[in-house]
């Protein structure tokens, strides 16, 4: 198979699809890679290098997509991507599309078949292909909420872990998952009194038996969480519902309530957020104030790290592009159930149920796909 990785162009984004040595691993597999010119020179993978792994450096992006048969990617498609994609052409990156209508739109109408990174499941029922970048996340937000509080910031001038007879910040972190637990590890390490909110009472008592008094657990109520983010110096949002909106689980009411210049930081922004103020921001102009309270909501965290974040969603989807490469994507996928899950768009039909739910839109399951 032709593979192309175009370099990326959402505002501020220096990840890339593929590394060097993942380019090798495909070269020696029998296939071939095309990679745009500098697409990973901003995190210390220039074009020499690639060349070295066995791929063909081009010039631009349209000359990638005119000649790959899969292109792999980071972050969703821009509308100039978009204009470019074909039909019977496998695109592999995140997509985010329950709450991205004009993305969705524009890739029904490409023909493409479109594969998101954060459906992909495993034999648990797990994310294994968003699971590096919420872990990124996660243990961001601590850090940019930390730098958030500080009063340059628009923050209440609070450290997080406090100092001896200075009692540390009160973080509530809603969502216990990979993205909440990583967020909860990083405040608790720096010294702050943390409360972690969620659904799931397995996920509790697993975090209780990990943490113990160190962490405060509590079960998601609407009367939990109010009580304890109008008290809290920094929330993180970290829930997830698998290819769906994120539901809102802080209100406008709720910030009212808070005290001037405590934080939010929206980790679940990609998929909606979970704030009802929240709106997408970017790293070069990151927060804004509603309510007084400074709101952090970049769409595209990892980004910041990108050479840590490239190497581990690398680590996670290596096995999946060898698998779409050797044995195309409706093989790979009628074999594998888990990858078939990452199935979004396929022909102008959307094939996953949570997406066309959300945008009330028709839906066509992969399995029908696949027998047509």
């Amino acid at each position: 198979m032709r593979v192309g990785i175009p370099k990326e162009i959402k505002t501020e984004e220096h990840r890339v699809g593929l590394t060097p040595n993942s380019v090798q691993e495909l070269v020696h597999h029998g296939h071939e890679v095309f990679i745009e010119r500098r697409a990973g020179a901003d995190i210390g993978f220039d074009d020499a290098a690639y060349r070295a792994a066995g791929a063909t450096v081009l010039d631009d992006a349209p000359r990638l997509f005119a000649a790959a048969d899969m292109i792999v990617k980071v972050k969703e498609p821009q509308v100039e991507e978009i204009a470019r994609l074909r039909a019977g052409q496998v695109l592999f990156t995140y997509l985010h599309l329950a709450a991205d209508r004009a993305q969705t739109e524009g890739l029904l109408r490409s023909g493409a078949t479109c594969i998101a990174y954060e459906t992909v499941t495993d034999v648990d029922g797990r994310l294994p292909l968003l699971a590096p970048m919420s872990e990124v996340a996660g243990r961001m937000a601590v850090q940019v909420g930390a730098h958030c509080l500080e009063c340059h910031q628009g923050g209440a001038g609070i450290l997080l872990g406090g100092v001896p007879g200075v009692a540390p910040a009160k973080v509530v972190v809603l969502g216990g998952g990979v993205a909440g637990s990583n967020a909860l590890r990083m405040a608790l390490g720096l010294g702050a009194r943390v409360t972690v909110i969620d659904h799931s009472l397995p996920r509790l008592y697993a975090l209780d038996a990990q943490y113990g008094a160190a962490l405060g657990t509590l079960f998601s109520t609407r009367a939990a969480i109010e009580a304890e983010v109008c008290d809290a110096d920094l929330v993180i949002g970290a829930v997830l519902v698998p290819g769906a909106t994120a539901p809102k689980l802080v209100t406008r009411g709720m910030l009212r309530q808070m005290r001037p210049g405590s934080v939010l930081v929206d980790i679940a922004i990609d998929q909606g957020g979970c704030f009802e103020t929240s709106r997408p921001t970017t790293h070069s102009d990151p927060t804004y104030v509603e309510e007084g309270v400074v709101h952090y909501c970049v769409a595209n965290m990892p980004a910041a790290v990108a050479r840590t974040a490239t190497l581990a969603l690398n680590n996670a989807t290596l096995p999946f592009v060898l698998a779409l490469a050797g044995r195309g994507w409706q093989r790979a996928m009628a074999e594998d159930e888990h990858l078939r899950h990452g199935l979004n768009v396929h022909a102008g039909k959307i094939t996953h149920e949570a997406v066309a739910r959300d945008l009330s839109m028709a839906y066509s399951s992969p399995e029908a796909v696949l027998s047509a």
